[in-house]
């Protein structure tokens, strides 16, 4: 039976753990056993900041459909629940993109959900 080297795949391994070092300061761009936890670490952290950038633009939202809610003489929590009653589903992406360019649009929301509560 041939003898199986490995090192030519352990070299593409490397090679490609060495590319996404690309830029890291030292040894953690150029040496393998350095890199590699440093790349590890950063896809690790990677992955966490795309679950927190979703968390980062609700709470964005919500505070941009509270500022405008209160404008309008109404609390951010009575305005979704307003409109929950009236029957109204949008989400609060839309909500956050009407406070800022249609105020007129919000302020007709905003009286819907205030017939609704009464």
């Amino acid at each position: 039976m041939a003898r199986v080297k490995k090192g030519i795949n352990a070299k593409k391994k490397h090679n490609k753990i060495l590319k996404l070092a690309k830029g890291y300061y030292g040894s953690k761009h150029k040496i393998f056993s350095a890199a590699n936890p440093a790349v590890m670490r950063a896809l690790r952290s990677a992955q966490m900041g795309r679950k927190l950038r979703k968390r980062e633009y609700r709470k964005l939202w919500i505070q941009r459909i509270n500022a405008a809610a209160r404008m309008n003489g109404m609390s951010y929590s009575r305005l979704m629940n307003g409109l929950k009653v009236a029957g109204v589903e949008i989400n609060r992406k839309m909500l956050s993109e009407m406070a800022i360019n249609d105020a007129k649009g919000f302020t007709q929301l905003c009286e819907v959900a205030k017939a609704a509560l009464n």
